[in-house]
């Protein structure tokens, strides 16, 4: 177990790397539904990118694990990597496998609903030899993974169980955010991430998925079973209404009142904004209070990543977390 991080400054040294598949998606600009919208918005997105967006955002060195083909979505991929100041070098490029792409609209119901198109794709093609771009003198601090990737096939969750058997000897945590896609299918998913517990430095996964994973949605029951489990840190997140988290006992941070405006990608730029606090040297509840401002900014924006501060704000949010309040050293 590598957890808590020794504190460090960001930047120093590769901090962390995502391991998922980043896609093109294709909107229809709300509430047109696909098949009346007159045109599409085109951007990419992955959980696991969001996240290590918010922490090259905050000032961290983050690197991108994953494939894409040799095409013109799989360009468009790599170019967004760069744009959010991400590392590409662990992107490797498939000749023969497209990347993924995935349709997302917004009816007049409010009910988003979202198509996938990667059964196939470069990164459904991972498998556990990758892991090895992860070992020797440029192991990061930490390896953020997630039950969509545990989804993608049985080379990617072979990639994973290989990432966390190696990681502690590499001094590497794991960062485990549990990101259930029932469109996907979750058993596989849900077995692969219960053999991953006892090796997960860092656990995040909403209340709507504690249940599959833990039988309980009580966030103390929660906290606890995780711990059972031989989880080093979790978090439960609950939208507007908080997280919880074990500091001295069961803790709740409420999240930071905003107008939603788009609340995709709110769960991963809290990640990203925790996990870079904890790697800073923050305790569990500023880091977390770190987490919710990001994730407040995100989902005030249209689209993943748009809502993330620029550098001076967030560094300024950054060494806030990083200050103790009036009375504690």
């Amino acid at each position: 177990m590598t957890w808590p991080p020794r504190p460090e400054p960001l930047g120093g040294r590769l901090d962390v790397v995502g391991v998922g598949e980043a896609m093109l998606l294709l909107q229809a600009p709300p509430p047109a539904p696909i098949e009346e919208a007159d045109a599409l918005s085109v951007s990419v997105a992955g959980a696991e990118l969001n996240v290590c967006a918010a922490v090259a955002r905050l000032g961290g060195r983050a690197a991108f694990l994953s494939a894409v083909g040799d095409d013109a979505p799989g360009r468009r991929v790599r170019r967004a990597v760069r744009e959010l100041g991400v590392a590409d070098r662990l992107l490797r490029v498939d000749p023969a496998r497209p990347t993924g792409l995935f349709l997302r609209e917004t009816p007049a119901d409010g009910a988003r609903r979202v198509t996938y198109y990667r059964a196939g794709s470069a990164a459904s093609a991972l498998d556990a030899p990758a892991a090895a771009l992860l070992t020797g003198h440029d192991a990061p601090r930490a390896v953020v993974v997630s039950g969509l990737t545990a989804a993608l096939g049985a080379g990617p969750r072979r990639l994973l169980e290989r990432l966390a058997g190696q990681a502690a000897a590499a001094g590497t945590a794991v960062v485990l955010d549990v990101n259930l896609r029932p469109a996907l299918g979750i058993d596989e998913a849900l077995a692969t991430m219960r053999r991953l517990l006892p090796h997960v430095d860092l656990l995040l996964l909403g209340d709507d998925e504690s249940g599959p994973l833990f039988d309980t949605t009580d966030p103390a029951e929660v906290l606890a079973r995780a711990a059972a489990a031989g989880v080093g840190e979790t978090v439960l997140k609950g939208g507007e209404r908080g997280c919880w988290l074990w500091d001295e006992g069961p803790r709740h941070v409420p999240a930071h009142p905003t107008r939603a405006v788009d609340t995709v990608g709110a769960g991963d730029a809290f990640l990203g904004g925790y996990l870079a606090g904890r790697l800073a040297g923050a305790g569990p509840l500023p880091a977390a209070d770190l987490g919710a401002r990001i994730a407040a900014g995100v989902v005030a924006h249209p689209g993943d990543t748009e809502g993330l501060p620029d550098p001076p704000t967030a560094r300024r949010l950054l060494a806030a977390a990083l200050t103790p309040p009036p009375g504690r050293p």
